[in-house]
């Protein structure tokens, strides 16, 4: 068990996928470019500067053509320390669920949340 205090640590936002490939000589990963919305750094007063990431994710399984990913939103940690996966590194974490008999899913927000927004 965590308290609510650990829970409210965790930064659960909705990023936009960008790009998607597949990381050579492996069955899983996948390197996606994701969009988490706007940055707290500002180019200028004008111009908004988006939080862009690198996420390394093991569901290439479920996406054989991983092109379908892009533009979709999904839900993604965006507060975890950064990892290096086969030599590229992660920053943050795609949210999904999955069952014993292979059954997958992303966590998605509905079509109207904007990129950007965070989960409380």
């Amino acid at each position: 068990m965590i308290s609510l205090e650990d829970f409210k640590k965790v930064d659960i936002v909705v990023g936009k996928i960008l790009s998607a490939e597949k990381i050579p000589d492996t069955d899983k990963l996948l390197k996606l470019s994701v969009d988490l919305g706007p940055s707290f750094a500002k180019a200028s007063e004008d111009e908004e500067v988006h939080d862009i990431r690198q996420i390394v994710s093991g569901i290439s399984l479920y996406f054989p053509d991983c092109d379908i990913l892009i533009g979709k939103k999904c839900m993604f940690v965006a507060n975890l320390e950064p990892r290096i996966i086969r030599g590229i590194e992660s920053q943050g974490m795609i949210l999904a669920v999955s069952t014993d008999n292979d059954l997958f899913s992303l966590l998605e927000p509905d079509d109207e949340i904007p990129v950007g927004a965070r989960a409380k």
